[in-house]
């Protein structure tokens, strides 16, 4: 089975062709999940899996598509294409409502059944006619990270925003400030998603700003060469730094102790779970009666060697 989840995930054309090729359609149902992510963004492959697994057990036809390149305007034309498909289901995130709303709302009122996903709100999805929202309440989440750096004595930090023009990664920067009580200001940068920029602007940012106490990352593509902004001047294991999500560099930097902590939003489940609920809604009308939490959760050193294994796979 891994064998199999591996190969499709591979690159999204060749695991739309290959599982439209080889899975048994019981129902004929369909599927499409549609995200945000550019091909060079591995975090996502943990999304293709859940998807594939979810794919194979259900006995359905699953297709995983995204814009290559992360253009929100390439996605809206991608949503429109897959509506034009006529799926039993889309499964879609909301990495930006001005760009995005109108065809996942067009979606809905051609009768496709749309999930919002890891991007948007619970009530984004209800205000577009979403079946319901799966992911993790960024602010929350945001807001209890700060608590517990809070209580670890850190009273000011950078907040690293590779994808600011996602509400949800505001979110997670605001949610932390307030959990600290501190005003966010100027304490969070919009660093792009280049590695080198990244790597470039955090480290112009605490040369400029020296008694930072913290960094704080939302996911590996702003945390992995935020690793080595540290590294490069010295900082590394001695700043407080925490973020969200997983990655294999992430979880290493939790075991060396250059990373406090990481919060999972099991990704995996939000791929897995969108596809389970509507199969079983469109073939026995059941469907829970609200939206569901998939994290967070936080990963500190302790017990991290399972985290550690399926890291990238499935956590």
């Amino acid at each position: 089975m891994k064998t199999t989840i591996k190969t499709i995930a591979v690159s999204a054309v060749a695991a739309t062709a290959l599982m439209g090729a080889s899975s048994a359609m019981a129902e004929g149902e369909r599927y499409v999940l549609v995200s945000h992510a550019p091909d060079s963004d591995s975090w996502w492959n943990t999304i293709k899996n859940g998807l594939a697994l979810a794919g194979e057990q259900m006995d359905v036809t699953v297709e995983y598509r995204n814009p290559p390149t992360g253009d929100l305007a390439d996605m809206a034309r991608i949503i429109e294409q897959a509506a034009a498909s006529a799926p039993n289901g889309i499964i879609t995130t909301l990495a930006d409502p001005d760009v995005l709303s109108g065809p996942i709302r067009a979606a809905v009122e051609s009768g496709i059944d749309v999930i919002i996903i890891n991007s948007g709100t619970p009530d984004a999805a209800r205000e577009l006619g979403a079946l319901m929202y799966v992911g993790q309440p960024e602010y929350d989440a945001g807001f209890a990270a700060g608590q517990r750096a809070a209580g670890d004595g850190i009273s000011s930090f950078l907040c690293v925003n590779h994808y600011i023009s996602s509400p949800s990664s505001t979110e997670r920067c605001q949610g932390f400030a307030d959990g600290l009580g501190v005003d966010l200001g100027n304490q969070m940068i919009d660093s792009g998603q280049d590695p080198s920029e990244i790597q470039n602007r955090v480290t112009a940012y605490l040369n400029s700003n020296p008694d930072t106490d913290a960094v704080l990352t939302l996911g590996p593509t702003s945390a992995d060469p935020t690793i080595l902004a540290l590294e490069q001047i010295g900082l590394a294991g001695d700043i407080y730094f925490g973020t969200f999500d997983l990655g294999g560099d992430i979880v290493n930097a939790i075991r060396d102790g250059v990373i406090q902590w990481g919060i999972d939003q099991q990704p995996f489940l939000q791929a897995y779970l969108p596809v389970i609920v509507m199969t079983n809604y469109h073939r026995y009308g059941v469907l829970p009666g609200n939206n569901i939490n998939s994290g967070p959760g936080f990963v500190t050193a302790d017990a991290l060697d399972l985290v550690a294994e399926l890291a990238g796979e499935y956590r």
